[in-house]
């Protein structure tokens, strides 16, 4: 799955690290366009676990040991809510996805099969999928890769992603 916003040469905008690596720094710039919709946020993977956090609180607490992370924008659910500049139902309509981390710890990523508002991508975060965090990766372009599914979008080429697979493990795995 595509995972947050990123230039015409396919390079992440905001934070990316991929194995440990920083392939990219906190972007906490005012500009336009959804990442900057106000608060934005940070999805990431530690040594604890699975997390999702506005920019802000995760500059605040500067994180260490981090092994992924992706930024994007905006927050859609922070700490319960709805991002307050998201309406409950908005008129802008696409193919949208995002992440979460329930509150057992374990991260949801979704993406819509129809266009949908970020209010209904939030509120499915929040009310169905016990996300009391939850970021907008992607919109317009949306897209996943899903073997078992059949399903395998390509409309565009794309910059961060995410793959989630099974781990193997064995005398005979390299």
């Amino acid at each position: 799955m595509n995972a947050g916003m990123y230039d015409l040469k396919g390079r992440p905008i905001g934070l990316y690290v991929e194995d440990g690596r920083k392939g990219h720094r906190l972007n906490r710039r005012e500009g336009d366009g959804n990442f900057h919709l106000l608060p934005n946020g940070v999805f990431w993977q530690d040594a604890a676990g699975f997390h999702v956090a506005t920019t802000d609180s995760f500059a605040a607490t500067a994180p260490t040991g981090i092994r992924y992370a992706t930024q994007s924008g905006p927050m859609l659910v922070i700490n319960g809510a709805l991002h307050p500049r998201i309406a409950p139902d908005g008129p802008s309509r696409k193919i949208r996805n995002g992440v979460g981390v329930t509150t057992a710890g374990l991260p949801v990523f979704v993406i819509s099969d129809d266009k949908v508002s970020f209010g209904k991508l939030a509120r499915l975060f929040r009310d169905r999928l016990d996300c009391p965090n939850a970021l907008f990766l992607d919109g317009f372009v949306s897209s996943l890769w899903d073997a078992a599914s059949g399903r395998f979008d390509q409309d565009v080429p794309l910059g961060p992603m995410i793959v989630v697979s099974e781990r193997v493990s064995g005398p005979d795995t390299r």
